[in-house]
């Protein structure tokens, strides 16, 4: 029985899915923005990591509006890698929203307005919000129910406490609910909202902590409140401009958000929150947060959606847009022109380019120790030694997805460590990229449409 309650446990702790990226944690760089060989799950790439460490305190000082960013290099250097570590390292207040640049096609609504929308949702706004709070450690609660029943309601009143003053305040019917609802007992220490009534637990005065025999780990104790007992407090609400423009153009407001049925949104209705945010900001009820918009495979956009990027980036409320393309000198899409990364000289011009470099087989094998360890396979240092050759002679992806299937084909042989004969194994099951193609080279002529076989060879395949 034991034994089912711990697996039972472990299967419900390890909800989240191992994702290609899911091991890293932030940019791995010290506080003089250094990069650190391996920490986080970054390795190597120390000159990109440095750049993008850059970049990433100018996103946080409010100096890069306006500018892109360009991550270049080769298929699997480490390019979306960044762009996670970036995000990681921004928090969760500062928006980040991620999307490839095939998507666009793929979506119910035009071009533009899919990157107008993914413009939006990566520009947060902070709005600041002044109430009146009534905050204090309860010295007791009385309430008067009356003798006969059907008689006028409950009434009652509540002592609060500051270490300077003490108030008795008068309660109705729904704050003696909102209360008992919360189970308020003398001691603990609660902050009342004037303006709608809601009462929030604080926690418990620590004058009260020997009152209990036993307490559970949620009681959290404090001091009891200084000052005067009723305090104004401003209260700091996040939320995206792609947010506030569904709320405002859908009847259903806010739950249109969960629906997921943004469809396009009509330019009037983006102008009046624009014209309504900068209203907040000049009375300093709000200030906007630009956040970070990355568009990996960026050479798959066509021509319109570049000229609609050039023009996007000299907004005033443009977030930072970062970009990433293993293309060399290729067609821009939608033109006969041809250009370094796929991407118009012009745009290329307003873009700070950081390159990634192959990695090194040192660096191979490091990455595939964190891998192992994010997949939870134990592996032999033959083993290792193995799937480090393979990565540096395939490609470093190839080895990654060798983990996984050798871990089974050892668990088919019942053995707990991987071995060289595990690898050996899937090596020759899954072919990479030079096998496949020299696999295709030798039998060219079996496959359909061929344009290697001659005419001959095709007539008798026919025959």
């Amino acid at each position: 029985m034991a034994e089912l309650k711990l697996s039972e446990s472990r299967d419900l702790t390890r909800i989240e899915r191992i994702g290609a990226h899911s091991h890293i944690r932030g940019l791995g760089l010290d506080s003089a923005l250094e990069a650190r060989d391996v920490s986080e799950g970054m390795v190597g790439q120390t000159s990109a990591r440095k750049a993008a460490g850059v970049i990433l305190q100018m996103i946080k000082e409010g100096k890069i509006a306006g500018r892109a960013v360009l991550l270049a290099g080769q298929p699997g250097t480490g390019k979306t890698a960044i762009a996670m570590g970036m995000a990681k390292s921004l928090g969760l207040e500062t928006p980040f929203a991620m999307l490839a640049g095939s998507e666009l096609f793929s979506l119910e609504m035009s071009k533009t307005e899919a990157l107008m929308q993914a413009f939006r949702k990566a520009i947060g706004v902070r709005i600041k919000e002044e109430t009146e709070v009534i905050e204090g450690e309860v010295v007791e609660v009385q309430i008067d129910r009356p003798a006969v029943a059907g008689a006028a309601s409950k009434t009652g009143k509540l002592t609060l406490k500051t270490t300077e003053m003490e108030t008795v305040y008068d309660l109705g019917a729904k704050m003696i609910e909102a209360l008992g609802k919360e189970k308020v007992q003398s001691g603990d220490v609660i902050a009342i909202d004037k303006a709608s009534g809601k009462i929030t637990k604080l926690g418990r005065s620590f004058s009260r902590s020997r009152d209990y025999d036993a307490m559970g780990p949620h009681i959290k104790f404090m001091q009891c409140p200084d000052g005067e007992l009723q305090k104004r407090k401003e209260v700091v609400h996040c939320v995206t401009l792609h947010e506030i423009d569904v709320i405002n153009s859908r009847t259903q407001g806010f739950l249109a958000l969960f629906t997921g049925d943004t469809g396009e949104i009509r330019s009037e209705v983006r102008e009046q929150i624009d014209t309504k945010v900068a209203e907040w900001r000049e009375e300093g009820k709000a200030e906007i947060v630009p956040g970070v918009l990355f568009i990996d495979e960026v050479h798959m956009l066509d021509i319109e959606c570049f000229s609609f990027l050039n023009r996007a980036l000299e907004n005033e409320m443009a977030p930072i847009l970062v970009v990433a393309t293993n293309r060399g000198i290729t067609t821009i899409r939608g033109t006969n022109y041809k250009s370094p990364h796929g991407i118009p000289i012009d745009l290329l011009d307003r873009l700070l380019i950081i390159t990634t470099q192959p990695y090194t087989e040192d660096e191979i094998r490091k990455i595939l120790d964190i891998r192992c360890q994010e997949e939870e396979v134990e592996m032999s240092e033959e083993a290792r030694h193995l799937l480090t050759k393979i990565g540096v002679d395939a490609s470093l992806r190839y080895a990654i997805h060798l983990i996984t299937a050798s871990a089974l084909a050892c668990q088919k042989r019942k053995g707990n460590i991987v071995e060289m004969e595990d690898i050996n194994r899937v090596y020759h099951l899954f072919l990479d990229v030079k096998r496949s193609t020299q696999y295709l080279m030798e039998y060219q002529s079996q496959y359909m449409f061929s344009e290697e076989g001659d005419e001959d060879d095709t007539t008798a395949m026919q025959s």
